[in-house]
């Protein structure tokens, strides 16, 4: 019997890597190209501001092995987006501060 499964499966991903050594996952896609083009917006939509800050580099990894049995393994280390983020994510963060700031009131 032949088991279908996907030709080609997500296999890259960017990976925020931080000061203690603990990951998270910020972005995957089919491409490096599709992870790099959308690692900005994914940094600052993942990541609150204090996570962002702890941020030590940003590992762009590749899928090695079949979809079930393989592993991802280091392809190169990209730079950790600077800068302010987009427009949509200032507004929801600033709700996010209104938020603590009632919070701390009440």
């Amino acid at each position: 019997m032949l088991i279908a499964t996907e030709l080609k499966p997500q296999c890259w991903r960017a990976v925020a890597v931080f000061e203690d050594r603990t990951e998270q996952l910020l972005y995957l896609n089919r491409s490096s190209t599709q992870v790099k083009n959308g690692l900005r917006a994914a940094f600052f939509d993942v990541l609150d501001r204090e996570e962002r800050s702890g941020v030590k580099a940003i590992s762009l990894q590749r899928w090695h092995g079949a979809p079930d049995a393989g592993r991802w393994i280091q392809q190169m280390t990209l730079p950790v987006p600077t800068g302010t983020p987009t427009e949509k994510i200032v507004v929801a963060e600033d709700v996010e501060d209104e938020m603590e700031e009632m919070l701390e009131t009440a």
